[in-house]
């Protein structure tokens, strides 16, 4: 990923109560803040959500969003997610048109990107696809020229990477 990201990843951990995503929703509205992608689930404490938001940073400078964020009452912890140190995922779902005679070239297609076919009518096929957004992206690009009826993408989900050091061993006297 080059040095120049305008696309910054942010996990906010927050109460999960009635509201709460609408009011982050309405920060990035009444500030202009522009949302790249957004994706909200409970935790594995029930008491807690995490939402991930992936912002233009081009409207607004990180900072500002982060401090803004900090304000809500809700908001329990921000973190910033690297694209160098997250794990980054993302689901799509897309049902392409499929004649008899190319349905073999897009089953390839979907094979080679680890896909896997979901649905199949007689000139069309469901696909899903779970990776990096880039890894999404290259294959709906790819799928264009067979023609895209319906497309859905969940937005990015991303976690901190795994600490891989080793850990140093003890002396037992």
């Amino acid at each position: 990923m080059a040095d120049d990201i305008q696309h910054h990843t942010l996990s906010v951990l927050v109460e999960n109560k009635a509201g709460v995503l609408s009011r982050v929703a309405g920060l990035f509205a009444r500030r202009g803040f522009n949302i790249y992608s957004l994706a909200v689930a409970p935790t594995d404490d029930d008491r807690f959500s995490r939402i991930t938001i992936v912002v233009d940073v081009t409207s607004a400078s990180l900072e500002q969003v982060t401090k803004q964020l900090n304000k809500l009452i809700n908001v329990v912890k921000i973190s910033e997610l690297d694209p160098r140190d997250s794990v980054e995922r993302e689901l799509m779902l897309v049902t392409v048109r499929s004649g008899p005679d190319r349905r073999g070239q897009i089953v390839d297609l979907v094979h080679i990107f680890d896909g896997r076919i979901l649905d199949v009518g007689h000139d069309e096929l469901t696909i899903t696809l779970e990776g990096h957004p880039e890894q999404l992206d290259d294959l709906e690009d790819l799928l264009r020229v067979y023609g895209i009826v319906a497309i859905q993408r969940t937005g990015r989900v991303a976690l901190p990477k795994l600490d891989t050091s080793p850990t140093p061993l003890r002396s037992v006297s």
